[in-house]
This record gives C-alpha cells, sequence and structure tokens, in this order.
C-alpha cells in the first residue's frame, strides 16, 4: 500500500500541451523580439546578444523551462524527478548509439569534403583548450531544449499519431520556433538561410523519433545527438549537411517503418510510475 506522502504522480494531460507551446515561443519570441524591434534599447540596458549571452541562453532554454514548469505545477518536485529520471535511460540497440556517436560526425565530414574544406574544424590560435570549453558549454545550450521537446511534446503526441507525424509536427514546430534569431544579429542564425535550416529540423526530428522510442522515451540519447549537432569540432558542412541527412533519414524511415507509423510500443509517458515497491 502507498502511503499519501508517497503517492505516485499522475502523468502530464495532454492538453498541457497547449500551454507549453504557448509558453515555450512566448519566452523565446519576446527576448528575441525585443533585441530585433528595440536594439538600442536592449543592448544599452542588458548588454549587446551572443551566443554566449545569459538572456540567449534564456531563450534557448524556453522549451525546457515552460516543460519543468508545467510538470511541477501539475505533479509536484516528486513528479519532476520522475521525469528527470529518463535522462537515466540508455539502453537501445546498438545501431542508435552508433549514429549518434559516429554518423552524426561523418555527416559533418562528408558535407565539408564535398564542399572543399576541412575534415574537422579549424583550431583557434589559442589551442583546442577554447573548442574543449566551447563544445563543454554547448552541452548546456541546444541539448536542454530537449527536456521539452523530446521531454514533454514528443509523448503526448505519440497518444494521438503514429510516431513519424509526432516528429514531422515537432521538427515544424522547432523549425518556426528559431526563424526570429534568423533577423538577428551577433547570433550564428543571422548567417544562415532559413528554407535548409527549416527542412533540417523536421529531418532531425524525425531521425531522432526511433532512436527516442528505442530507449523508452529516453531524454539522455536526443541530447546526445543534438549535441553532436552544434559540436564545435565538427566542420561547417551546410548545405550538404541537410541533404545527406535527409537521405540517411528516408533509409531509417524505410528500415523502420512498421515501428514509425504504428503508435504500438511508442513512449508515451512523460513522467514515468515508479515501479510499485
Amino acid at each position: 500500500m502507498t502511503r499519501p506522502s508517497q503517492a505516485i504522480p499522475q502523468d502530464m494531460p495532454s492538453w498541457v500541451l497547449l500551454p507549453f507551446v504557448l509558453g515555450t515561443f512566448a519566452l523565446t519570441w519576446g527576448i528575441v523580439g525585443s533585441y530585433i524591434l528595440l536594439p538600442e534599447t536592449m543592448a544599452a540596458t542588458f548588454g549587446q546578444i551572443s551566443g554566449a549571452h545569459p538572456l540567449f541562453f534564456l531563450a534557448t532554454w524556453a522549451p525546457a523551462i515552460s516543460a519543468v514548469t508545467l510538470i511541477v505545477v501539475r505533479t509536484g518536485w516528486r513528479g519532476l524527478r520522475a521525469f528527470l529520471s529518463r535522462l537515466l535511460l540508455w539502453r537501445c540497440a546498438p545501431v542508435w548509439w552508433l549514429i549518434i556517436l559516429v554518423g552524426v560526425p561523418l555527416v559533418f565530414v562528408a558535407g565539408s569534403l564535398i564542399k572543399g574544406g576541412p575534415v574537422l574544424a579549424p583550431l583557434p590560435p589559442e589551442g583546442a583548450g577554447p573548442m574543449l570549453a566551447l563544445m563543454g558549454m554547448m552541452l548546456f545550450l541546444g541539448p536542454v531544449e530537449e527536456l521539452g521537446w523530446r521531454g514533454l511534446a514528443q509523448p503526448i503526441l505519440q497518444r494521438h499519431m503514429a510516431p513519424i507525424w509526432a516528429g514531422a509536427l515537432i521538427g515544424a514546430s522547432w523549425g518556426i520556433w528559431h526563424l526570429p534569431a534568423f533577423y538577428l544579429a551577433g547570433v550564428v542564425f543571422a548567417d544562415w538561410a532559413f528554407l535548409p535550416f527549416f527542412i533540417g529540423n523536421v529531418t532531425l526530428a524525425i531521425l531522432v523519433t526511433p532512436i527516442f522510442n528505442s530507449a523508452r522515451g529516453s531524454l539522455l540519447l536526443p541530447m546526445l545527438f543534438h549535441w553532436q549537432l552544434i559540436n564545435p569540432f565538427w566542420p561547417d558542412a551546410q548545405p550538404w549537411d541537410t541533404w545527406i541527412l535527409l537521405a540517411v533519414a528516408a533509409g531509417v524511415v524505410w528500415w523502420r517503418r512498421d515501428s514509425l507509423f504504428s503508435r504500438t510500443g511508442a513512449a508515451t509517458e512523460v513522467v514515468p510510475r515508479p515501479a510499485a515497491g
């Protein structure tokens, strides 16, 4: 018998997806939009925006902030601990680890070589130290988004649609969410074209979906996958990295079509129920 203080938290209802999306877009677009519309005022008040600015981190973490807030409000701190236990899920088919650790780097290397670039990104004059520091910082930037996208949105959507459509919808939302950053000077997006980036977001969200489900709703694997995408040691491979990833994703969709087009076996829990003791 479970005592009241040990009550198993209820999982998140599907309707929380709406406040999650609204909160995510409001926080990110509010910060980025302020720098676009009021650049001088924002720079004078908070400093010039850059990829290392605290407000840039806050805007990037919006999906995680929105998801964690909703989880705490609905399930309490015990529910949040159960949610974060998904960071410990690492077992899956070895091929997915191979894609994360070897496949993603090879995509960037191949894309760079196609355009006549280097095998690895050039080191700064100071050596590898700054690159290692940047790589560590990146672990706490983009990958944290996954607490929202794969942590809350993916399992809820998979309750109502096949994983491939859930992944595609998240990828489209993910791409649109980034849109204001393409009009923001001082960050990397200002030098990119939006359409290939948007296609890449949808492709990546579909590609990470079977990894996510193979690992039973893991947060760890999508975060490592995301980290590899922004690893500063991998060379600039645009736009070839997008097209190579598109081909890889098409192959994975064909290979895993039975599970991707069926909700059977898809991870649908946001807050896992602890095993009965």
